[in-house]
């Protein structure tokens, strides 16, 4: 990735986490060992680095931060996972779901 692990950039008066190693695996793991996942690009904002959010099936998903929208993209091509811009399709439905049923357990 990008940065060494522990680098951090000052983003205004906020310090962001950059992404490393360990965020590049947990991605892989996801698309590994779930079906129908899509990927959702996020841009940068005044808090965050660009992120990558997988969305399974089922709605399950994970977020982790990325170097690039670029990145993001080509890792999903690599996986074999559609990606899309979040900012122009929002999120889908199917997420919003799951996390609906996540808490009424």
């Amino acid at each position: 990735m990008s940065r060494p692990k522990g680098d951090r950039k000052g983003t205004g008066s906020t310090t962001v986490r950059a992404s490393d190693a360990a965020d590049e695996k947990h991605l892989g793991e996801f698309v590994a060992s779930r079906r129908g996942v899509e990927g959702f690009v996020e841009p940068r904002t005044a808090v965050s680095d660009v992120t990558l959010l997988l969305v399974a099936h089922d709605g399950e998903w994970t977020r982790r931060r990325v170097p690039s929208v670029r990145w993001a993209h080509d890792f999903a091509n690599r996986n074999q996972v559609p990606s899309y811009d979040a900012a122009v399709v929002g999120v889908p439905q199917r997420m919003r779901d799951y996390n609906s049923r996540m808490k009424r357990k």
